[in-house]
């Protein structure tokens, strides 16, 4: 097992710091078998083996041998040992994975070299795929520096216009991951432009009545509050200017956008110019999905899987503790 812990993978000591406890959360549990849709790629070979090398995941490759075989060879990788299901193409490696979950053969699912839409594909039918009474959602663990807590942006990959019902359910697959992180009470901010309801504004309407649904005991497990403006969610001097008292107000840990357009660019102005780090899951489904893709760096490819790996644990046996801590600095 490689020692990532070092300057050339978390940067100067501090930075990024959370990754690192968070792989490190990982050691002393079963690695978790995991069916790998379509790793076609060197980018996928060599995502698939650093997992193995943390001891994270035990692969099963599933697509065509000869380009999988191929793959290997460019990325210099022996993949000989790992078990190789073979598939026509990508549809038919997605197909595969995913059946092989089903039948209980693998306890995680990972993309390949395959869009998200093909894997995503095979996940959601309710007779062959990986569907539960939730809706499917995708989740960005951020390692943000300067900010006393990681943050959960959702949904910023899957749910492009959610209504108030696809909502809810991205924020409890949300708040099931912070507590599996060791959240507790996970503070929930519902994200607007502005901080007051606002008719014409259909985003303020729906972050009300998911606060009621948590009045009433529809959302459980977090605290919520909205809607707040992102200034208000994540600053509590903005908080106060504005004259708000809420326990969430300046503390969010999981902060809920309006649309997939606001998550993917409010995600991606964090990562391109706030230096942050963001590992990603698919939530919602049987199991975890681990979504990397090739311009993910090696930490956040490995706290990708590292996240699966707590969540598909902590769903047969007790969460570990929590190394995520309200007082962390980054």
């Amino acid at each position: 097992m490689r020692n990532f812990d070092n300057e050339a993978l978390y940067g100067q000591p501090g930075e990024h710091d959370r990754f690192r406890r968070l792989i490190e959360a990982t050691r002393g549990g079963e690695p978790v078998l995991t069916a790998i849709a379509h790793p076609c790629s060197a980018a996928a070979i060599n995502a698939a083996v650093e997992a193995v090398d943390e001891g994270l995941i035990l692969p099963i490759l599933v697509g065509p041998r000869d380009r999988i075989e191929a793959a290997a060879q460019e990325a210099g990788r022996d993949v000989s040992d790992f078990p190789l299901v073979d598939a026509l193409h990508s549809h038919d490696s997605a197909t595969k994975a995913v059946e092989l979950v089903r039948a209980g053969k693998a306890g995680l699912l990972m993309k390949g070299s395959l869009h998200t839409d093909e894997l995503l594909g095979a996940v959601v039918p309710s007779a062959t795929g990986l569907r539960t009474e939730r809706r499917i959602s995708h989740a960005y663990i951020m390692d943000v520096v300067g900010y006393p807590t990681p943050l959960i942006i959702t949904d910023a990959a899957i749910n492009i216009e959610p209504d108030l019902a696809v909502k809810a359910d991205i924020i409890r697959n949300a708040i099931d991951l912070a507590r599996v992180l060791g959240m507790e009470l996970p503070k929930v901010a519902i994200l607007s432009a502005v901080e007051v309801v606002n008719p014409a504004m259909r985003s303020t309407l729906d972050a009300a009545a998911l606060c009621k649904m948590a009045d009433r005991g529809q959302i459980e497990g977090g605290l919520l509050d909205g809607p707040l403006a992102f200034d208000n969610a994540v600053s509590e001097a903005a908080a106060a200017e504005k004259g708000i008292i809420s326990p969430v107000a300046g503390r969010a840990e999981i902060l809920v956008v309006p649309n997939i357009e606001a998550g993917n660019m409010l995600a991606k102005q964090l990562t391109f110019l706030g230096s942050a780090d963001a590992a990603g899951v698919v939530l919602g489904a049987r199991v975890p999905i681990i979504l990397t893709s090739r311009a993910d760096s090696l930490r956040t490819r490995l706290a990708s899987c590292a996240v699966a790996v707590l969540m598909a644990r902590a769903a047969t046996k007790a969460a570990p503790g929590p190394f995520f801590r309200p007082t962390d600095k980054a």
